[in-house]
């Protein structure tokens, strides 16, 4: 065996010191994190009550509500899904199991990293400018639902690349040696082994959705109404409609009731809570099964 010399004063002293430094690194994140959740659930939380989640804003009635951003953050939050999940997971597939081109991938791969960097108030203009103007949808929660598509899909792109790259190649050689196809053995074999990955990145994409704010403030307008939710669909998807975050801007920024803002930010920090749980306890639980 070899003897391990013992560390010098200084050595030591200089381990102590790094060591130190992380553990205050470390607690001043969690300080940080507690005073922030703390700090808004104080402010926020003796404001929220059974009414101010089930009725509208009414000045006529002198009431405040946000059962109407409620839904339209739902609505949302749905459409892009519905939109983001096949794009995204369908891309991915390709980019590992199916593409050929290497530089074709890198490029598609650069591409996918650079719009997770961009700021979401370009997006916002750049949805305001296709899709509300060049489109003709106006401010409406479908022309926010598309804006917010661009925003989340090089998440889902990137956590279910990660995800499929997990699978042992033994898997895919074994399901093509006892005759299956390529698609069939991905459908079967690969994808089931990676759905923890892929369920992940789906709901840290509805925690991105549900945070959103500015891309939504161009885009999806800030109608407060339960009307528009009474009327036909079609003009239900091109009315305006103002999402939680919108909400809270609007409240904060606009009419400085800083009561009501904190309220939905308590909110919107409990649901974001709710979500990171959720994807922490889901990729735990398929983690083990697949175990």
């Amino acid at each position: 065996m070899v003897e391990m010399k013992p560390l010098s004063g200084k050595r030591r002293a200089y381990d102590r010191v790094l060591r130190f430094l992380l553990w205050f690194c470390a607690l001043l994140t969690c300080a940080l994190l507690v005073f922030i959740i703390g700090y808004i659930f104080v402010k926020g939380l003796p404001h929220i009550s059974w009414s101010f989640l089930t009725t509208e804003p009414s000045f006529i009635k002198g009431t405040i509500g946000i059962l109407p951003n409620i839904l339209n953050t739902v609505y949302i939050v749905v459409v892009t899904l519905l939109i983001i999940l096949p794009l995204g997971v369908g891309a991915a597939i390709y980019l590992t199991e199916y593409a050929t081109n290497r530089k074709l991938v890198t490029a598609i791969e650069f591409a996918t990293e650079t719009l997770t960097g961009i700021p979401s108030i370009i997006f916002g203009l750049v949805g305001m400018l296709f899709f509300c103007q060049f489109l003709g949808l106006q401010a409406s929660l479908l022309a926010g639902s598309l804006t917010l598509v661009i925003v989340t899909i090089p998440t889902i792109i990137r956590t279910t690349q990660e995800s499929l790259k997990t699978v042992p190649q033994s898997y895919r050689e074994a399901a093509l040696g006892l005759g299956a196809g390529k698609w069939h053995m991905i459908r079967t074999v690969v994808l089931p082994s990676s759905i923890d990955g892929i369920v992940t990145g789906c709901i840290l994409s509805i925690g991105r959705i549900v945070g959103e704010s500015a891309a939504l403030l161009f885009t999806a307008g800030m109608g407060m109404s339960l009307n528009n939710y009474f009327a036909s669909f079609d003009n239900f998807i091109h009315s305006s409609g103002a999402s939680l975050t919108v909400a809270l801007y609007v409240y904060a920024r606009e009419r400085a009731e800083f009561d009501v803002a904190f309220a939905i930010a308590a909110i919107l920090m409990i649901l974001t809570l709710i979500i990171n749980l959720t994807a922490n306890l889901l990729g735990r639980k398929l983690k083990k099964e697949r175990g």
